[in-house]
């Protein structure tokens, strides 16, 4: 009695596959091979430094590398603080754009929309920092004042040293804070997490679209039901990616904030720090030693940045608009 048994097949592929699978390959390997030299250079630079401070490099709050009492307690909350802030912003902003542009706006109007959110991209964040020190902390203030005299029963927006029945109370203590800053940020990730949800929202299945309104929906809940739970793995990534790219922000922080070293909870008061930032304030004038220890800091940002980064990408490839995306 003969076994049947499975026929060979050969696979013949054109040079032109062969030759673009192959410069594929290289681009991910090479991409992949950067990272980890990055990664590296930033583990052996800092390597001085992680050996004399041990894990109290991740609570001390206090920066002074030179006496060897140094740690990053105090710039990472405030690298969070003002990542947080930047992503309520953003978030909200980027879901409305996306959802006009891609289920309300006329075609002429629609074209503008993209174009603009693909210029908000392309303004280099130096101009970000201009407009936030020059313009909107002059324009933000009564809005921290109304947040914290009506809020202020909540640590988060307590303003210290201001007198809230004081109509003339000085209004500097309300400037340069993680509130700005993170309004600033926002302003910068709002394009990136535009165009991310713009593109799931344009890939909900059109029979499922025509279906939802052939039944009588209108058209905003035949958003709710089939736009949004299409793209919630589209948002999620988005707003992850956001919040990679709003951690690592630097200039515009660097520009807007006061730099302080202790951990600084209210939001609204003048005083914040970022890990970015401290790295761009100290680096000019650092001892060798002091470097490594910003090379530290550098490390803990970029492991935290590729954690999030990694996350976003498998909740993207994972959800339902990733996956036919």
């Amino acid at each position: 009695m003969s076994t049947d048994s499975p026929r060979l097949l050969t696979v013949v592929r054109d040079p032109s596959d062969v030759r673009f699978r192959g410069l594929a390959r290289t681009g991910g390997i090479l991409v992949l091979t950067i990272m980890s030299l990055v990664g590296l250079f930033l583990a052996f630079r800092a390597s001085q430094a992680l050996r004399v401070a041990g894990l109290g490099f991740l609570t001390t709050q206090a920066w002074d590398p030179d006496a060897h009492h140094f740690g990053i307690a105090a710039v990472l909350i405030g690298t969070l603080l003002i990542a947080a802030v930047a992503i309520v912003f953003a978030v909200p902003l980027a879901l409305g754009t996306a959802l006009y542009i891609t289920e309300y706006a006329p075609g002429r109007v629609r074209s503008l929309f993209i174009g603009l959110v693909d210029l908000m991209a392309a303004i280099p964040s130096v101009v970000y920092g201009l407009w936030g020190f020059f313009f909107l902390q002059n324009q933000i203030t009564p809005v921290s004042r109304w947040i914290s005299q009506w809020f202020g029963w909540i640590p988060l927006f307590r303003v210290d040293g201001v007198h809230l029945d004081d109509p003339l109370a000085s209004s500097t203590v309300y400037t340069s804070s993680t509130f700005i800053a993170g309004i600033v940020v926002g302003l910068m990730i709002t394009p990136i997490v535009t165009s991310i949800m713009r593109e799931v929202f344009s890939q909900a299945p059109l029979g499922e679209r025509e279906g939802a309104l052939a039944l009588g929906s209108t058209r905003w809940g035949m958003i709710r039901a089939v736009v949004l739970p299409f793209g919630r793995g589209g948002m999620i990534g988005g707003t992850m990616l956001g919040l990679g790219r709003a951690l690592g922000e630097t200039i515009a922080v660097y520009m807007i904030i006061s730099p302080v070293f202790v951990i600084q909870p209210h939001v609204l008061q003048s005083g914040a720090s970022s890990v970015s930032s401290l790295i761009a304030l100290r680096y000019g004038d650092a001892t060798p030693f002091g470097t490594s220890a910003l090379m530290a800091a550098g490390l803990t940002l970029f492991l935290m940045t590729l954690c999030i980064n990694f996350a976003a990408s498998a909740v993207v490839a994972r959800s339902r608009s990733g996956a036919s995306s």
